[in-house]
C-alpha cells in the first residue's frame, strides 16, 4: 500500500518535470534594416502592397527549412510571428517607404489608404531557407497605377547567403533578400511617376 503511494508520487513528480521542460517556442519577424526616411505627412503619393501570395507549403506558422532537393523540415519551435504572406507584405511596404521618400506606403489588408495611387501585388514563387548556407526568394510582382490603369510587371530572383547558422541567420537573410526585391519594385515605381 505504501509502495503504491510512493510509486504514484514518483510518477506525478516525473510527469510534472516533463511538462515543465518543454522547449521554448521562438517567434520571428521580417523587420526592415532601416526605418523610413520621411514622415507620412510629407507624402505626395500613396502605395498599397498586397495582396501577397506564398506557396501553400510555406503558408503556415512554422518556419520551413529546405533540407534536401525534395525534402523540407517544419520547426514546431521556430515560427513566424504572423502569417508569412503578411510578414512579406509588411517588410516590402517598410522597404518601399524607406526607398521612396515622398510615398505613403501601407501593407494590405491592414492599410488605411482608401484610394492608393499605386498597388503592388506580389506572388512569391520560392522562399527557400537552407540553414548555414543561403536563402532564395523568387517573386513575381506587378505595380498598377490607379490613374490610367497602367501595369508593369517584374520578377526578382535573389539568393542571399546566411551570415551564420540557425534561424536568426535565416530570417535575417530573408530580410536582406526582400530588401533587394523591394529595390526592384521601387525602381519600377520611379519610372512610372
Amino acid at each position: 500500500m505504501i509502495g503504491g503511494r510512493v510509486a504514484i508520487a514518483i510518477l506525478i513528480a516525473v510527469l510534472s518535470a516533463a511538462c515543465g521542460s518543454s522547449p521554448k517556442t521562438y517567434f520571428y519577424t521580417l523587420n526592415p534594416s532601416e526605418p523610413p526616411r520621411s514622415s507620412p505627412g510629407s507624402a505626395t503619393y500613396s502605395i498599397v502592397v498586397g495582396p501577397v501570395t506564398v506557396p501553400e507549403t510555406l503558408d503556415r506558422s512554422q518556419i520551413v527549412l529546405t533540407t534536401a532537393a525534395n525534402r523540407v523540415e517544419l520547426s514546431d519551435f521556430h515560427r513566424w510571428a504572423e502569417p508569412l504572406k503578411s510578414e512579406v507584405g509588411r517588410a516590402i511596404a517598410a522597404n518601399l517607404a524607406r526607398d521612396l521618400d515622398s510615398a505613403q506606403v501601407a501593407a494590405s489588408p491592414q492599410y488605411a489608404i482608401a484610394n492608393p495611387d499605386y498597388q503592388v501585388i506580389v506572388d512569391v514563387q520560392r522562399f527557400e531557407s537552407v540553414t548555414s548556407d543561403a536563402v532564395t526568394v523568387d517573386a513575381l510582382w506587378a505595380v498598377r497605377r490607379a490613374a490610367g490603369g497602367e501595369t508593369r510587371t517584374g520578377r526578382s530572383l535573389v539568393r542571399e547567403p546566411t551570415a551564420g547558422a540557425g534561424y536568426d541567420a535565416v530570417v535575417a537573410a530573408h530580410g536582406r533578400a526582400l530588401t533587394r526585391v523591394s529595390q526592384d519594385i521601387a525602381a519600377t515605381i520611379r519610372t512610372m511617376r
